[in-house]
């Protein structure tokens, strides 16, 4: 098995360890403060619309822990851990939650310790592993913390904008979801153009494209197609900010950037 910190390429910026830039973290390096730094100067929202992200994501796991008893999750696209992780808010609620972190990035690979520390209850475990592979539901790690025969909600947040076209985006999300039982849920938020200008649009691509990582921002119509076949919970795919918010929103749709949604296969 190859040593992850032989995998980890300090020459060329990593969405991760910009995320969590954004995020205000400290598991980044040089080339990638310059490369988040970058987009900053085209998108000075940045930094609001990941944090509104991350937040999307916790009330999320705790409304589908709390009001929809789910306990147990599957969490494409990890990251770099930060506190609270999915783990922490769904075993908040149950702490008889299991939890499956999945990611490709080596460096999120060194902090999966991070990810591991489950509740006594419960349990975490981290599989390395890419969304774009089809066996990932079948990985032995995930068949044997996940009880595929009771609902499981996927999450894929932050994480769809990074797969391009030709990857067959939204055959991933499907083919992810179909082994999930009935009552199972998808968690999705991604970044939007619908309120970049196309110049901006570009720029911010090619910033990311440029240090090797594919950036597809979509409209909110193409976002809603991750959606297909599914039942959106109320209030519907909003801009993350505006999902059963705990307070009256302070921020404008487009100081955020991103759609968002949960919905339940039927």
């Amino acid at each position: 098995m190859t040593d992850p910190h032989e995998r980890i390429d300090t020459s060329k910026p990593h969405s991760a360890r910009m995320y969590d830039y954004y995020l205000g973290g400290k598991d980044w390096f040089e080339v990638d403060r310059h490369a988040a730094n970058a987009v900053i100067a085209t998108y000075p929202t940045v930094l609001t619309a990941a944090r509104a992200n991350r937040a999307f994501m916790h009330r999320a796991v705790r409304t589908l822990a709390a009001e929809y008893g789910v306990r147990q999750f599957l969490d494409v696209g990890t990251g770099i851990p930060t506190k609270p992780n999915l783990h922490q808010v769904a075993q908040a609620v149950a702490p008889e939650c299991r939890v499956v972190y999945a990611d490709n990035d080596p460096l999120v690979l060194e902090y999966a310790d991070a990810l591991l520390r489950s509740s006594p209850e419960g349990r975490t475990v981290y599989v390395d592993a890419d969304v774009r592979d089809d066996a990932l539901i079948d990985a032995p790690e995930v068949r044997e913390v996940l009880d595929l025969d009771a609902p499981v909600a996927l999450s894929l947040v932050a994480l769809m904008h990074f797969v391009p076209d030709d990857a067959d985006p939204y055959g991933l999300v499907r083919r992810l979801m179909e082994p999930l039982p009935s009552g199972s849920f998808l968690v999705l938020s991604h970044v939007t153009n619908d309120f970049a200008s196309p110049e901006d649009t570009s720029t911010a691509e090619s910033l990311y494209n440029r240090g090797g990582t594919s950036l597809r921002m979509r409209s909110r119509k193409e976002i809603g197609s991750f959606f297909d076949g599914l039942d959106l919970l109320p209030p519907g795919l909003v801009t993350t900010h505006r999902w059963r918010a705990d307070a009256p929103p302070e921020m404008e749709d487009t100081d955020v950037g991103f759609f968002a949604g949960v919905a339940r296969k039927p």
